[in-house]
């Protein structure tokens, strides 16, 4: 057969990353590009579309020579995005708006106008809480850029936006697929269909959506402009993708009702697999998402920045930034008791994000003499679990009769065995972390080969990408100890919620 390979492209926040894997799961080559972050006013983050189709084209250029492998041997390309910013395009696929980032936060008054007229609503038919996502941003540009809304054909997702560029389409053609409609605003996310009664109560023209579709339809094939600009074969399939959440719990192995996923990087991500679906209108804690995997769900919540409290204190309380390790800073804090002696660290220097409270803030309480600097950085990993069993105890009272068995973690994070064991022991649940730490390019190219038929299931290929290279059992004693801290760690954000929003107001 000779060898067969596959693109799996993940279009994020920080930059374009794109691999070439064989289809037995191995990477051969990866290239990566910075995103070109545009800030031309307060509140206001974007990209430009050209810049980002121009970073895929070069990435996949970039691990062609690098890897040395044929253009024929590509069988398919697979690409996933960032999920809760918009573009708009003309009938000709042209971007008629900049890449409007889920960083802007200039919506912000239509998130508000969103809540107060049909907020349980939009939770129970999208499963998301209203956030910095597409349903406001359409709203802003309907009535802040009411003529370039009027030039707006469709909106699109970057990824679907990239692969209608490499395949040459026109607007009637546009697409979303269904792992996005958490944050569509507007779409009814059990039956995959835009919900007419969300639309017309908020005005808002059906024809600027885009169909629906399953991640692995094949959109088109590679045209010769497309394959000549990256070093490819003109008709490549390429399938319509996903998001890039989507894309990294799926090239994590995260295939079963009852597993957890740990995304621990910059924002702290924990979400988890489901059968049904079961949208959290009362603690509006959880996103409730579609796995790319047909009738399983992913719940998520987040920290925005949890990962980064460390990288602050590292660098801006220790006096060391260039100098100590986090090796050495998890090592000073061994043999500290569970909990800290008594030290409670909030994460939360954005405001808490799940549930949305931008009046909360970060900080330790319960200073004493006797905390070392060792005692403040397990704080600020305890927290970090902490938040984590609010978030699962959100979903096991969502699901019911669901046991959520084991963690698969990946990120920057992951690497600390002393930060997974902390994480095991709150949950009390098995820790497990893979060979490769960087799962979303993974899950493109799964897609991909899916979609062409290399693949006989989802499951089935994502087994082959990546293997379990360490577990981390919880210590039933310390478990029991941390139940205390958990409770008081929520009690104190209840108590000291109106205190800040005082503070702040």
């Amino acid at each position: 057969m000779g060898n067969q390979y596959l693109l799996g492209i993940d279009i994020g926040t920080q930059g374009t990353k794109t691999s070439l894997v064989s289809v037995t799961g191995k990477i051969l080559a990866d290239a990566f590009l910075p995103s070109n972050l545009i800030r031309p006013g307060k509140g206001m983050v974007e990209q430009d579309p050209g810049d980002i189709y121009r970073s895929v084209i070069n990435t996949i250029k970039e691990v062609m020579v690098v890897s040395g492998a044929k253009p024929a041997e590509v069988l398919a390309i697979g690409i996933d995005g960032q999920m809760a910013g918009i573009l708009g395009i003309d009938k000709y696929w042209n971007a008629v708006t900049p890449y409007d980032s889920w960083l802007d936060t200039r919506c912000e008054k239509y998130m508000a106008a969103m809540k107060e007229m049909a907020e349980d609503r939009i939770i129970s038919v999208t499963g998301c809480p209203v956030t910095y996502a597409h349903g406001p941003k359409i709203l802003w540009w309907k009535n802040e850029r009411y003529l370039d809304y009027k030039r707006i054909e469709k909106f699109l997702m970057p990824s679907a936006y990239v692969v209608g560029k490499l395949v040459g389409l026109s607007a009637r053609d546009a697409f979303i697929d269904y792992t996005h409609l958490h944050f569509s605003g507007f779409g009814d996310i059990a039956s995959c269909s835009w919900s007419q009664e969300l639309l017309d109560s908020f005005a808002v023209n059906r024809d600027k959506m885009p169909e629906i579709v399953e991640p692995w339809k094949v959109i088109g094939g590679l045209s010769k402009e497309a394959a000549e600009s990256c070093g490819l074969i003109s008709g490549i399939p390429v399938v319509a993708g996903c998001g890039d959440a989507a894309a990294t719990s799926l090239g994590a192995g995260i295939t079963r009702p009852g597993m957890v996923f740990d995304v621990a990087g910059t924002a702290s991500v924990l979400s988890c697999c489901v059968d049904s679906y079961r949208p959290d209108v009362a603690t509006k804690t959880l996103i409730f998402s579609r796995s790319v995997i047909p009738g399983l769900w992913n719940p998520l919540a987040y920290i925005n920045g949890g990962g980064l409290c460390l990288k602050w204190f590292k660098d801006n309380l220790t006096g060391e930034r260039d100098s100590l390790t986090y090796s050495e800073l998890d090592k000073a804090t061994e043999g500290i008791a569970p909990g800290s002696d008594e030290l409670i660290f909030l994460p939360h220097f954005s405001g808490r994000v799940c549930p949305n409270n931008p009046n909360i803030r970060g900080g330790w309480l319960g200073l004493s003499w006797t905390h070392t600097r060792g005692h403040m950085y397990k704080a600020i990993l305890e927290s970090i679990a902490y938040e984590y069993n609010f978030y699962l105890k959100t979903a096991r009272n969502l699901m019911g009769d669901l046991a959520f068995t084991e963690v698969i973690t990946i990120g920057g994070g992951a690497k600390s065995r002393q930060f997974n064991q902390i994480k095991a022991d709150v949950l009390g649940i098995k820790y497990r972390t893979k060979t490769v730490s960087d799962t979303a390019t993974l899950g493109a190219a799964i897609v991909a080969g899916y979609g062409v038929e290399v693949f006989n299931s989802l499951e089935s290929a994502a087994s082959l990408f990546g293997s379990i290279a360490d577990e981390i059992l919880p210590e039933i004693q310390k478990h029991c100890q941390y139940s205390k801290f958990t409770r008081i760690y929520e009690e104190v954000i209840q108590v000291l919620q109106p205190s800040f929003r005082s503070l702040l107001n």
